[in-house]
């Protein structure tokens, strides 16, 4: 019992030590890099045009309520990826000849929109759309955003999805099969629900990708934060509205990266604690 009690003090106090040394080496780290910047000779410009405090201060409220709108786009665009995604994965994993057309489509329209850059989407949505004489020429251009952004992440969710759908072992759809259920009725039942809980870290991973891209939609003339910073830009010939931007980016996107680390330790230990099973 000594022994133990022993043995939990010293592994204490090196978890302490150690803590120590790394919250000395970072504030040593980031204290030099600091001290670097801020004494180069350009930095009382750069502070300036980057970090003006009262320019920083009056963009930042209509700033931040601009981002409504890019929180607006992700939550419907990102509802729209999951369903199509999933569609298009389960498309392209059918079985047999009378699904080779379904699945030559599938693969066509995710080789090709993962191929093409989202900016080139969004133009070709935003500005060719109106060509086709399907929809109201006074139609919200946020609905063409969430339409191009769906179709480029779709294809890289369905990507995603489809290699949750292989890794399920076959012997689990033969089992389902065995049962008596159709391959939809499997894949309904038994595959699909496996696969989407494997792959919910990568398609964290995605989201957090889409929730920056929604930016690019400013390019159509959607008003959103970045096109907000750009409007206060120009109206102070100053850059500090682009630094409001980045750390509203910065404090929305870390969590979520945090949560996804999370994710993928939590699914390794799971996995290593299987495997010694």
């Amino acid at each position: 019992m000594a022994t133990i009690d022993a043995r939990r003090r010293l592994e204490r106090r090196r978890a302490l030590r150690a803590s120590a040394i790394a919250f000395v080496s970072t504030v040593v780290v980031f204290g030099a890099l600091g001290w670097v910047v801020v004494n180069a000779p350009g930095w009382p410009d750069v502070q300036e045009s980057f970090f003006n405090g009262p320019i920083f201060v009056e963009s930042a409220p209509s700033i931040v309520r601009a981002f409504l709108v890019n929180i607006r786009m992700f939550v419907v665009a990102e509802i729209l990826v999951l369903a199509l995604g999933l569609v298009i994965a389960v498309v392209r994993s059918l079985p047999g000849p009378i699904f080779f057309p379904l699945r030559i489509l599938a693969t066509v329209y995710t080789d090709i929109f993962r191929a093409i850059p989202g900016i080139v989407v969004i133009f070709m949505i935003g500005y060719g759309i109106h060509g086709l004489g399907f929809l109201d020429p006074k139609t919200d251009k946020v609905w063409y955003g969430i339409a191009a952004l769906t179709l480029v992440y779709s294809a890289y969710v369905s990507e995603v999805y489809r290699a949750g759908i292989e890794s399920v072992h076959p012997s689990q759809d033969a089992a389902a099969r065995s049962l008596g259920m159709s391959r939809l009725q499997s894949l309904r039942h038994v595959v699909i629900p496996q696969a989407v809980r494997r792959v919910i870290p990568p398609l964290l991973n995605d989201f957090i990708g889409l929730q920056k891209d929604t930016v690019l939609v400013s390019f159509i003339g959607i008003v959103e934060i970045f096109r907000q910073a750009q409007i206060k830009q120009a109206a102070s010939f100053n850059f500090t509205p682009y630094i409001v931007v980045a750390l509203v980016f910065i404090l929305v996107t870390i969590p979520l990266t945090r949560l996804t680390d999370l994710l993928i330790s939590r699914d390794r230990r799971q996995a290593a604690a299987g495997g010694q099973r």
